[in-house]
């Protein structure tokens, strides 16, 4: 059923709990998961000075987030390829997808509600509305993440 399953990661605790179920799913399916960190770059581009040193370090915080997924991909026996990008997270995400014919993508999300959800966005809403392929959400209760039975095509 699944062969290739993304897990775009930031390091965040709602990012280990997609982890998690993405790492459970790909074992029970002998499936091949696919790390990815986004360097967003609108966090560089309005940095005048020292976008270079910008970039390198959240390029660094991107190995070290992709590492903890591959390194537990391993100690649970699955196999895993890995990737740091630059661009739009969202659309960074989504063109993954679609260049590495993922067939799920599994995402923590911040289980922001209301106003602040409104107002901060959503990269994993974006993706749930924009994805040609399904998207597992796992979202964050109190300090665990909880995988969420909405999966949607």
């Amino acid at each position: 059923m699944y062969d290739r399953i993304l897990v775009p990661t930031d390091g965040s605790e709602a990012a280990r709990g997609a982890i998690r179920n993405a790492i459970d799913i790909a074992s029970q399916y002998d499936a091949t998961i696919h790390a990815l960190y986004v360097v967003d770059s609108s966090v560089y581009a309005s940095v005048e000075t020292g976008a270079d040193l910008v970039v390198e370090s959240l390029e660094e915080e991107g190995k070290k987030a992709i590492a903890e997924v591959t390194d537990r991909a391993r100690a649970e026996g699955v196999s895993s390829e890995s990737a740091v990008v630059s661009g739009s997270t969202h659309q960074s995400i989504l063109d993954y997808a679609d260049d590495h014919d993922i067939d799920l993508i599994v995402m923590g999300t911040h289980g922001r509600t209301g106003i602040n959800r409104y107002l901060l966005g959503s990269v994993t809403e974006k993706i749930v509305r924009s994805s040609d392929v399904p998207v597992l959400t796992v979202r964050m209760n109190g300090e665990s993440a909880e995988s969420e039975d909405e999966t949607v095509a």
